[in-house]
């Protein structure tokens, strides 16, 4: 027997030995296990490997057996001789087939409406909405392709390749953020004067073409100078209402073009900025909506009135419009 120390001792040993070992060799692992066995014997190693005592002696009898050969511990296949064969009779198999051949890809709902009926005829029993999806499935009984279809927009689109070069207020840019946290999905709309950098950023419920019209209104509420260009990427936010809003106000709509966040550079780096300086750093998103609003609004007067911006020349946005533009109606 083994004092309480010394099989502290030779537990610990083997656990590191054991972690060493590489265990993604089946047969040398069950080797490894025996030989502890023989060492130390079963209750000691079954309590170090976590190997039950039948499986262990069921190594040991099959390793003896064959005279102590490694092959004998690799393990087995588990798969049954004999599986289970799909009994379905074959003339449903052979309706499904060309019921999905003259019909398309219809579901298995509405197949089975007109089986159980074809059933009925042959006086045999029908079959289950899961068989008829497995059968699908194992005769690969898909006929037509799908079709991939492009959204068709009855406008032409206006695309840039370049960010914009602008020596006045009044083109803008806008997109749509979503930002996670715990696992709960918050959505922002955001629009930014790329000459003078007013900004503003509204939390919305949904990325609606709705909201992105209500959102650029309350930014022509806010901002001094008068709005002549929108630019925007190609998402959905940005078609319907909102695009059929800029046209009746008489103001160009300018998109990017795909995967080309670059082009949006300015309200990218806005989008960025906003998360980092205020939405990361505002617990009252967890808990409380509407303090997050007011927080929010005094962000935004911050950021337009005092911060200062490097491109700027360090002076806020209301103060490089006041500068060089005295005759815009500030906040």
């Amino acid at each position: 027997m083994f004092s309480a120390n010394s099989q502290y001792d030779w537990l610990m040993k083997t656990l590191s030995n054991s972690f060493k070992f590489d265990q993604s060799d089946p047969a040398k692992f069950r080797l490894h296990v025996l030989e502890h066995y023989y060492k130390y014997g079963w209750k000691p190693t079954t309590e170090a490997f976590k190997v039950g005592k039948s499986t262990l002696y069921d190594w040991k009898n099959r390793y003896e057996a064959s005279n102590k050969a490694l092959l004998s511990l690799i393990p087995k296949k588990t798969r049954p001789k004999r599986v289970r064969q799909m009994t379905t009779d074959w003339r449903l198999i052979q309706f499904i087939r060309e019921f999905r051949q003259q019909h398309g890809n219809i579901g298995r709902e509405k197949i089975k409406i007109f089986l159980d009926e074809y059933a009925l005829e042959l006086g045999i029993n029908s079959i289950s909405h899961r068989t008829i999806t497995k059968i699908i499935k194992r005769k690969n009984l898909f006929f037509d392709q799908p079709v991939k279809s492009k959204r068709k927009n009855k406008f032409a689109r206006d695309r840039t390749r370049k960010s914009p070069k602008v020596k006045a207020p009044g083109y803008i840019e806008m997109d749509s953020v979503v930002i996670y946290i715990n696992n709960i999905r918050h959505n922002f709309m955001c629009c930014i004067d790329i000459y003078t950098k007013f900004a503003y950023t509204r939390k919305v419920k949904t990325l609606s073409s709705l909201q992105a019209k209500l959102t650029f209104q309350e930014f022509e509420k806010r901002s001094p100078n008068n709005v002549h260009t929108v630019q925007t990427d190609n998402g959905s936010e940005f078609f319907k209402t909102f695009h059929k809003y800029l046209e009746e106000s008489n103001i160009k709509h300018q998109f990017i073009y795909p995967k080309s966040p670059k082009i949006n550079g300015v309200v990218e780096r806005f989008n960025r900025t906003i998360q980092e300086e205020f939405i990361n750093r505002s617990d009252e998103i967890y808990y409380d909506e509407k303090a997050f609003e007011i927080k929010l609004h005094n962000y935004l007067a911050w950021y337009n009135n005092k911060r200062p911006h490097t491109s700027l020349g360090y002076l806020s946005p209301m103060q490089f419009i006041q500068t060089n533009f005295p005759k815009s109606m500030c906040l």
